[in-house]
């Protein structure tokens, strides 16, 4: 019997030692999600008029504050289950910076043209309406900051001086 003792008092130990190991797998499997998500990523980007309609920036762009953007993640997969969704405003200098909740390293993640504010460009431009952005930290990349492709939205007509901007655009191709 007091052998019988002896090795019940063994096993128990040996389950108590298994039991230790599983509650620091288990605390360990609750923490690093925990961690991740209280550090989340930054996203940074800009917002723009393109005052001479031509589908990038130039010297007469200018900074639309107030614009309306979103951020829209989907499963690659399934492009139509959205996974993650946030709106923002630019600030006065057409910069956005949102901080991004969890890691979207399954989706595919675009930021949008929303709405501007500024009467004279309210069309989003085609083409710099919306830019891809990876949001994971599963990259190689070590910082927290993500930065997106200036988004732009077009004036109605063009201003009077484009044609003047454009031309030294072109002088100075044709000098290379």
């Amino acid at each position: 019997e007091a052998h019988c003792d002896r090795t019940r008092v063994i096993a128990n130990k040996e389950e108590e030692e298994e039991m230790e190991k599983l509650l620091v797998v288990l605390l360990a499997l609750c923490v690093v999600p925990a961690i991740v998500s209280a550090d989340p990523l930054l996203l940074k980007g800009y917002f723009y008029c393109d005052t001479c309609l031509c589908g990038y920036e130039t010297k007469a762009s200018k900074a639309l504050a107030g614009a309306v953007g979103k951020i829209e993640c989907a499963k690659r997969s399934d492009s139509t289950h959205v996974t993650y969704r946030k709106e923002f405003v630019t600030k006065s200098d057409g910069t956005y910076e949102v901080l991004i909740d969890g890691d979207r390293g399954d989706d595919v993640c675009n930021v949008m043209a929303v709405k501007s504010v500024d009467s004279e460009c309210v069309k989003p431009s085609l083409g710099r309406d919306q830019a891809r952005v990876i949001l994971t930290r599963n990259n190689g990349m070590s910082s927290n900051a993500r930065f997106a492709n200036a988004i732009g939205f077009d004036r109605w007509t063009p201003l009077d001086t484009c044609g003047e901007i454009l031309k030294q655009y072109e002088e100075t191709e044709t000098d290379v």
